[in-house]
């Protein structure tokens, strides 16, 4: 399972050298092992006129997904189809391959050899491969639904405490249970018996306790490590698991409490400059605590996202978080949303989940790594519109 944040608003725990950021900025366990139960409903009512309104209702009667409704469109129903360039998310598809969910796995030789192949060609056989969806609650409504946008943080770390950087992140406990309570953060900071069970779990250590809780919050991040000896290397945390406890959004207390307007990260990063006796009592208001695996960063490890819940690398600009209960892992997804932080109508791929990704019309887009990203991510919040894109061979 993966953990990510939809900024402060979703309350999300997440997944998630050098700074990439897609060029939006210019202008985490296996996938599903069943083939989705999708129940036929009533037909679809015909688009007006036209061969490609004829063909939306041959495709057959919407279909149920879990919380979802999916209808059958025409192609020229997805806004912008032609404009994008799939290349981009032909990356993000063969990483799906790597795991594919049982629906696409016929596909991926044929997605595999496309690869190379020229933009109008991977067009053709998406056309003529998939049938596009619109996506609807399973009360009809179709939207707008919501978007919000998430990063892999990057941060300084000490292998030890000391000189400034005493925020621990931690490995799993031994003896945590998934699923059942553990220590709040509260009693994690004060009760002498959570400080014993954590003992000798510490992976690394941070400056700010509030990036302990960002990172926490996102689910993974990308780390600059010095050593004791003072060798200094990149790694990953992953995360690992949690406490048990709810997950509570800090923005949403400062909103709830009329300290500030502005519940997104710069935000509440603004709030704190201002409030710095205060830091202790707003991370306490989050009584979840992520715990972490580290794993070595390499250059090639590097060029890619961590692993989302489909198990497979996620790719800038091309990843969006779903819930599985209404898009399976490894589904091609046409997005559009318009706001202010972005303009998208583009092909990407559901390759990873969130705890507040829940609902037909949610998705969490995954932006990249970084502080660019993460204050793209901080202000992500806008309509969004999803259609899915499934094999015709298998509706």
């Amino acid at each position: 399972m993966s953990l990510h944040a939809t900024g402060v608003w979703g309350g999300a725990t997440r997944i998630a050298a050098g700074l990439w950021v897609v060029t939006l900025l210019a202008g985490l366990s296996a996938c599903g092992s069943h083939v989705p139960m999708l129940t036929p409903t009533t037909p679809a009512a015909p688009a007006p006129g036209g061969t490609d309104a004829a063909a939306a209702v041959s495709a057959g009667p919407a279909l149920l997904r879990g919380k979802s409704r999916w209808v059958p469109v025409a192609w020229n129903d997805l806004p912008g189809l032609d404009a994008d360039d799939p290349y981009p998310a032909w990356n993000a598809w063969l990483k799906s391959c790597e795991r594919p969910a049982p629906a696409f796995a016929p596909l991926c030789p044929e997605v595999r050899q496309l690869s190379i192949a020229e933009p109008d060609a991977q067009r053709a056989w998406v056309r003529e491969r998939l049938q596009p969806y619109r996506v609807e609650a399973l009360d009809g409504t179709s939207g707008p639904g919501l978007l919000t946008a998430y990063f892999e943080p990057e941060f300084e770390a000490r292998r030890q405490p000391g000189a400034g950087f005493n925020s621990p992140l931690y490995a799993l406990p031994a003896g945590l249970k998934a699923g059942q309570p553990w220590f709040t953060r509260q009693e994690m900071d004060s009760l002498p018996q959570a400080q014993a069970a954590l003992r000798a779990r510490a992976l690394l250590y941070l400056a700010d306790p509030v990036d302990a809780l960002l990172l926490q919050i996102q689910g993974s991040g990308r780390l600059r490590v010095t050593e004791p000896d003072g060798r200094m290397h990149w790694v990953r945390l992953a995360y690992a698991g949690h406490n048990g406890q709810p997950y509570q959004s800090v923005g949403r207390w400062l909103l709830e409490r009329g300290e500030l307007r502005d519940a997104s990260w710069p935000g509440i990063r603004t709030w704190l400059a201002a409030h710095p006796q205060r830091v202790q009592e707003l991370l306490w208001q989050n009584p979840r605590v992520v715990f972490f695996r580290e794993q070595p960063l390499d250059d090639f490890e590097a060029g890619f996202g961590p692993r989302g819940a489909q198990g497979v690398p996620l790719t800038p600009g091309r990843s969006i978080a779903v819930d599985p209960d209404s898009i399976p892992f490894g589904t091609p997804v046409w997005l559009a949303s318009e706001g202010a932080s972005a303009s998208l109508q583009r092909l990407v791929l559901a390759q990873d989940t969130g705890s507040a990704i829940t609902g037909a019309l949610r998705a969490d887009y995954f932006v990249g790594w970084g502080a660019q990203a993460g204050e793209l991510a901080g202000r992500f919040k806008q309509p969004l519109r999803l259609w899915v894109l499934w094999p015709k061979a298998t509706q």
